[in-house]
């Protein structure tokens, strides 16, 4: 449509210019004087601005903690009176000015020019899951918190990009333990007038929509955009009554556990999300699938090329231009791969439409052996694209070496890698951010790639320091107080038990964190592994306090047998008050405890971290990290800016994780608690904070979206035919 492609031309234009139906009806529930609050509630661009922030808690800082920092909650909750209060404040009508003003020039900045796409032609971000807020409940974990990352740094960077994935109707799951620790899964719907969507107009005025084939039937899917800033993020939602009631169903869990089921939702990202960029009126020069579930808009490009008449050699050319492909897991089950019948009962339509066989299909996505009856979507997306990177340098060593079978013949596998980063402005905790400010100036993060920056830390005062740590570690505990009593009243634990919960934790006590998604490769259980040696690392003169969270894969028993052994220490009066599980794990979450932990903990089983980005977090916040030495932390790791765990791969896993679990215990008795309790003659924890500034001059600048973006558009996105057309053999 004409109005996307002016989107992109110009970005998303000023407060009162811009409007929507959804943005109308809120504003119509505000003074007339606040109706601006609508549009800005609908750009998720407040989320990595503390003081538009500050403005909807300024309306009623309770409520706005009840809605879960959702300002279009707020706003459609909020009492009249405390509506007009505002309105009478003079200061906060300045305030409101103010921020449209500034909001104005963000988005009317123009375009960066970039060789790899423009305004009229963006690149297209295809992922099947994107964090931004957890209102928006469209991700699981990891990659989805890299994708909304990416969105907000292109954002900011004014980069020609659009972000396509699908809307689903109750999310991932919600976690409930019980009394024993075993985790219960339940989804709540979500409501649409409360969500940060708009629907997209089609050219009769209608939500555009997308017909997709699936099997014999063609699928229909609305078209949904989430404002990131200067970003669009379009999703795609099947719930609408031209739909099959199990079609209706297709988009209404993330992952959901049917594989029937979850490959319609890989083919409605793939050629839906294609189809709906062409539906946009967007021509654009560049597909980037964040990892295989968006392999399949292979297809539908090919489908478009062959259309025109261009033999299958050329049109596999012309396919390769527009692709790059990004991996993200080492792990076999995140690499699915499918069976022909599989593929046949989902996706005949559109393979008939392309006219291949099914022998050649099969071909494209075999992992090295041509007869394979299994299709990945992995190795499909590695041949279709034109440069395909890694996560991490480690995780490029191993790609390289997982899909050597990929490319017969050829010398070098071109599999690179780019180390994922994270978004600053959305992770840094405002104390944290307005302490940097003053010492590094007020633009460092635009400067946040440039290792010069960060050298300034070395001019903050240690006492500043060290007093911004004690206020977001206070601000945590008394976070995880509040968390804890509800959620132990909520599985019926004894009282003695629910009570000691409001005593949790000290401020002034060294805080380790352990959060990731719970799967038995991240080995939560070393935390476990001698629990003698934890209790007294609890209950000893110099005790620490932990806090875990995370969620484990409704059908991965074995993860949720691993919850449940840390839930077994609780019978210790000790683990009461020294070790919090917080549970229904999310990014609210998230930005809490990795600003407010002093040590962050990650213990993989190499090489099956790819990268990781939790630590990234907790790093800028003033966080050290203990971590194996595998993910970003192999290229991150020195002998000043944490800790590291040396741990050696072999037949014994048990071996292993005894040897691992062992230098973990040793790390924390003999180096990291010792460290912590140090102080100088001023009673400042100085030997600490000098390791927290050697922590952020060395990886400040390398673990943040700035330099990711920057190597995505001059070693990635610029590649011309990094190997040749798919060939099955």
């Amino acid at each position: 449509m004409a109005d996307a492609a002016h989107e992109m031309q110009i970005g998303f234009n000023n407060v009162g210019q811009h409007t929507d139906l959804a943005t109308s009806v809120l504003a119509t529930r505000l003074p007339p004087e606040l109706a601006p609050l609508a549009e800005l509630a609908h750009d998720l661009l407040w989320l990595w601005h503390p003081p538009c922030q500050e403005l909807f808690s300024a309306i009623d800082a309770q409520l706005y903690r009840d809605c879960a920092e959702n300002p279009i909650d707020l706003l459609l909750e909020a009492a009249p009176e405390a509506l007009a209060a505002r309105v009478r404040d003079a200061n906060y009508m300045a305030r409101l000015q103010q921020l449209l003003a500034a909001r104005s020039a963000y988005l009317q900045r123009p375009y960066t020019e970039v060789g790899f796409a423009s305004p009229t032609r963006p690149l297209v971000f295809m992922c099947a899951e994107f964090a931004v807020h957890a209102s928006l409940a469209s991700y699981a974990g990891g990659l989805g918190v890299l994708a909304g990352d990416y969105l907000k740094e292109a954002s900011d960077r004014a980069l020609p990009v659009i972000g396509v994935g699908l809307l689903y109707r109750s999310g991932y799951f919600h976690q409930r333990l019980d009394a024993s620790g075993w985790q219960h899964e339940y989804w709540t719907p979500t409501r649409n007038p409360h969500l940060p969507i708009e629907p997209v107009p089609g050219s009769d005025g209608a939500q555009l929509k997308v017909r997709v084939p699936i099997a014999a039937r063609e699928v229909v899917a609305n078209v949904w955009r989430a404002r990131v800033g200067r970003v669009p993020l379009y999703l795609l939602d099947t719930d609408v009554p031209e739909n099959s009631g199990s079609d209706r169903f297709t988009t209404s869990h993330l992952y959901v556990g049917n594989r029937e089921l979850r490959l319609m939702q890989y083919l409605l990202l793939g050629i839906g999300g294609v189809r709906a960029v062409r539906a946009l009126g967007l021509d654009p020069s560049l597909f980037h699938l964040n990892e295989g579930h968006a392999a399949l808009a292979a297809l539908e490009l090919l489908r478009e090329q062959l259309a025109t008449g261009c033999t299958r050699e050329r049109a596999w050319q012309n396919v390769h231009e527009q692709l790059v492909f990004t991996t993200h897991t080492p792990v076999a089950a995140g690499n699915e791969s499918y069976a022909e019948h599989e593929l046949r009962d989902v996706l005949s339509g559109l393979v008939q439409q392309t006219g291949l066989s099914w022998r050649e299909i099969m071909a494209l996505g075999h992992n090295g052996d041509p007869t394979s009856e299994a299709f990945g979507l992995t190795p499909f997306a590695l041949r279709a694209a034109r440069a395909s990177n890694a996560v991490s340098r480690r995780h490029g060593e191993v790609a390289r070496t997982m899909w050597r079978s990929v490319y017969p013949g050829s010398a070098e596998v071109p599999i690179t890698h780019v180390t994922n980063g994270v978004h600053i402005g959305t992770w840094i905790a405002e104390p944290m951010a307005a302490l940097l400010s003053r010492y590094l100036g007020a633009d460092w993060q635009e400067r946040a790639a440039d290792p010069a920056t960060w050298q300034a830390v070395d001019n903050i005062p240690d006492a500043e320091l060290w007093a911004v740590r004690k206020q977001l570690r206070r601000a945590l505990v008394e976070h995880l107080r509040s968390r804890s009593v509800g959620d132990r009243m909520a599985r019926g634990d004894a009282l003695a038990y629910v009570d000691a919960a409001a005593r949790a934790f000290d401020p002034e006590v060294l805080t380790v964190g352990f959060a990731r998604r719970v799967a038995a490769y991240k080995r939560l259980h070393l935390l476990t592994w001698d629990m003698s040696r934890a209790l007294a690392l609890l209950s000893g003169p110099q005790p620490i306090q932990v806090v875990i969270a995370g969620k484990a894969h409704p059908r991965d028993e074995e993860a949720k047998r691993i919850i449940q052994v840390i839930f077994g220490m609780k019978s210790a009066r000790i683990v009461a008050e020294r070790v919090v599980f917080l549970e229904d794990y999310d990014m609210s979450s998230a930005a809490r405890m990795v600003a407010g932990c002093d040590v962050w903990v990650n213990t993989p089983r190499p090489p099956l971290e790819a990268s990781g980005t939790s630590g990234m977090k907790a790093m800028l916040n003033g966080g050290l990290n203990l971590s194996v030495l595998d993910g970003w932390w192999a290229e991150a790791a020195d002998a000043e800016n944490g800790w590291s765990i040396q741990s050696e791969s072999g037949p014994d896993n048990h071996l292993q994780d005894t040897r691992d679990s062992d230098q973990l215990y040793a790390l924390l008795e003999r180096q990291i608690i010792p460290l912590f309790h140090e102080r100088n003659s001023a009673g400042v924890h100085s030997a600490w904070v000098q390791r927290i500034k050697a922590s952020l001059r060395s990886l400040g600048p390398r673990f943040n979206t700035v330099r990711m973006l920057h190597e995505y558009q001059t070693q990635v996105y610029p590649a011309r035919f990094a190997h040749g057309a798919p060939s099955d053999s």
